[in-house]
């Protein structure tokens, strides 16, 4: 299965494992709630998955990479502990709690979560000495004489033994008690990932005229050579902040994080003439729709995948418009929440400054608690940051301008009333935008290939889909419309 597959199924595993009985008691004993075992090559996103996972269910996470612990700190440390039995006294090896499982305890303290996925990196390569531990936890659940809490998914990871070495089997009896899912790459799935997570528009046109050079290991007389997933995604971060520093990624570069040196050498070409592109055919002036006629007769005469190269420039472009319109959306809801609040809040008679300072005492206690929870990303940190920022500006605002509490919702409603209309405005420009782009196009290639190249791109971008399905765009709709009925006509043929 491909990991967008392995997210679903461990997304069904979790609700099924945390499903109760009108008792109150879990429907799925936790002696048969299995470990989920993933196996994959490395870098395809197994670790990106569980912190999705725990988002999106706000149960909590607790990950460790296994490698870096000894027995000690895995099972804990021995003691002498005197019991009695039968009348006589023994003394007894006890063992103090694991730091694993200390952190699960924790968290549940920090957070107030009782339900959670403790996730296990790398399960197949510990040492020699805690190896039999693992294989007691993974079937067990328990760690020296401490057990996991009911209400955890033990989800582990894993490499097949030709990505590692030093890997290590597991036997019958281990296997046979373990929910076992093997993933492979898979280039659509990722370029879907990608464009959610906004990666770097020079790696996903690249990747997607070139395939072959997505996902690959090969062993040489130099080593071994890859490129990953993961490796991509991290270029992508160092990109966006070189382009922010004025600074230059050559091959040398490149070939730090994609470390297979004929890609790495291939795609730092590319970004050269990613560059160049970016130079020669004026992103702003397409969008703002002040193209000069030699550049749609160029574009036409243009080499395909310099063509290719374009869309992608104007898919990003358009990503990243669309993006921003989806977050102040997304603002403009949760302070329409905040406002409701504070409205029941006055209600109540609590003073305004104090109403707004609860508001955001409460706000920052959430983004703490999401963040010890492991349910937290870099867009949703920002989006609540946004929000807790305009709370703050608000009782700033009410204290310069001496608002009587009687006056302030009034105030608050009118400062709230700017995020909407900032919102309308940057979804009339976007949508201009959008419009400009497609005019375009549709000058340099009719409804030739390309159209449909970018309506479908269009379709499957996250950020640009979220904004023809709420804000609409005639062109989209009309040459969408054409695919589909061209699609029809081949499967009647």
């Amino acid at each position: 299965m491909n990991i967008k597959q392995a997210k679903e199924e461990l997304t069904n595993t979790l609700r099924a494992y945390l499903a109760k009985d009108e008792l109150g008691n879990y429907l799925i004993p936790a002696n048969r709630q299995r470990p989920v075992l993933l196996m994959g090559p490395p870098g395809i996103g197994k670790t990106q998955i569980m912190e999705q996972i725990a988002a999106e269910t706000g149960v909590g996470l607790v990950s460790y990479t296994i490698t870096h612990h000894t027995r000690q700190s895995a099972v804990g440390l021995p003691f002498i502990e005197k019991r009695t039995y039968g009348g006589r006294e023994f003394s007894v090896t006890e063992y103090t709690m694991s730091e694993i499982l200390a952190s699960v305890y924790d968290l549940m303290e920090q957070t107030g979560l009782r339900e959670g996925i403790l996730f296990l990196d790398e399960i197949n390569c510990v040492s020699e000495t805690l190896a039999p531990m693992m294989l007691q936890f993974l079937q067990n659940k328990t760690f020296g004489n401490q057990k996991l809490p009911e209400g955890w998914l033990i989800a582990a990871a894993g490499n097949p033994p030709e990505y590692n070495r030093s890997v290590r089997d597991f036997d019958v009896v281990t296997l046979d008690r373990v929910k076992r899912m093997d993933i492979a790459e898979d280039f659509a799935v990722w370029k879907e990932y990608a464009r959610r997570k906004g990666l770097h528009g020079a790696v996903v046109s690249y990747l997607d005229s070139k395939r072959e050079h997505f996902y690959r290991i090969e062993t040489t007389v130099d080593g071994v050579q890859f490129a990953t997933a993961r490796g991509w995604e991290d270029l992508s971060e160092l990109l966006y902040a070189y382009e922010t520093l004025g600074l230059r990624a050559g091959a040398e570069v490149v070939g730090q994080y994609i470390q297979l040196p004929r890609i790495a050498r291939d795609f730092a070409g590319y970004l050269e003439l990613y560059a160049k592109y970016q130079r020669t055919w004026r992103m702003d002036e397409i969008l703002e729709g002040k193209w000069a006629a030699v550049s749609v007769s160029e574009l036409r005469s243009a080499p395909f995948d310099e063509k290719l190269s374009v869309l992608g420039l104007l898919l990003g472009r358009l990503g990243g418009e669309a993006n921003r319109v989806r977050m102040q959306d997304a603002l403009t809801e949760l302070l329409h929440a905040d406002l409701i609040e504070f409205k029941a809040r006055l209600a109540a008679d609590i003073g305004a400054a104090e109403a707004l300072l609860a508001l955001e005492d409460a706000r920052r206690e959430a983004m703490r608690r999401a963040a010890a929870a492991g349910q937290t990303d870099r867009e949703r940190r920002g989006l609540e940051q946004r929000e807790l920022d305009a709370l703050v500006r608000y009782r700033q605002n009410l204290a310069d301008e001496a608002v009587s509490d009687e006056l302030a919702m009034d105030a608050v409603r009118e400062w709230f009333g700017a995020e909407v209309k900032a919102r309308a405005a940057a979804a009339e420009d976007t949508g201009r935008r959008f419009d400009n782009v497609f005019r375009f196009l549709e000058e340099a290639f009719g409804d030739a290939q390309e159209l449909v190249v970018f309506v479908t791109e269009i379709t499957a971008g996250y950020d640009t889909s979220w904004f023809v399905e709420h804000f609409g765009c005639e062109a989209y709709y009309r040459h969408n419309k054409e695919l589909l009925l061209d699609d029809r006509r081949a499967r009647l043929r």
